[in-house]
């Protein structure tokens, strides 16, 4: 997801949320554009959390044990905590505490992370080995790519920048398999195509 659509997004389930409606709508957002367009991904235990008075229903704070920082250095080089709307309808987060790894995403505001339902957030176990290696060095090798996202045929990329994720029109739907395996990244001679590598 870009960043102001992410704000849009926001700002709308926020409105709705002030006039008691339960909506969080997110568009479908493929893994390394999670990660090219966030401030902050890290992996990290969820240790404690409290809910502070901030916002119409309140903010969730998490306190983290971060394992490793895939993102973010010179942004905030150690997180502590994350912030999330306490009200799943204003897309607010909830995570497990003392329990799993999570991969979390997110954007850094006023030095505090923020991130929710329309971030990319999963259980670490949950990764696929792809996954995992892009985000250690494929997805940010893609960050001049840009995956265009095809919801209904006939669709086409447009520039030699772009690569067609395609995974909305399967049966299977949203996460599919170029979210779960693929990254999209620069090629010699400057075009942008899916590459997996070796497969397990």
């Amino acid at each position: 997801m870009t960043p102001w659509l992410g704000l849009v997004v926001l700002l709308g389930s926020w409105s709705l949320g002030h006039w008691g409606a339960e909506a969080c709508t997110c568009s479908p957002s493929h893994p390394q554009d999670a990660f090219c367009n966030s401030d902050i991904v890290i992996r990290a235990k969820v240790v404690g959390k409290k809910l502070v008075k901030e916002g119409p229903f309140g903010t969730l704070v998490y306190t983290i044990k971060q394992m490793k920082m895939y993102r973010g250095f010179t942004k905030m080089p150690h997180v502590q905590y994350i912030h999330t709307e306490a009200s799943e309808s204003l897309c607010g987060l909830k995570l497990e505490v003392n329990k799993y790894q999570y991969l979390l995403t997110g954007r850094v505001y006023d030095g505090k992370v923020y991130t929710g339902l329309c971030n990319f957030v999963e259980r670490w176990d949950q990764l696929t080995l792809s996954q995992r290696k892009g985000l250690n060095y494929r997805y940010h090798l893609g960050c001049n790519c840009k995956i265009k996202s095809c919801y209904y045929l006939p669709c086409f990329v447009t520039s030699k920048n772009e690569c067609l994720w395609t995974d909305m029109l399967s049966n299977f739907g949203y996460p599919g398999y170029q979210s779960k395996h693929y990254a999209c990244i620069r090629q010699k001679g400057g075009y942008c195509s899916w590459y997996r590598g070796w497969a397990p």
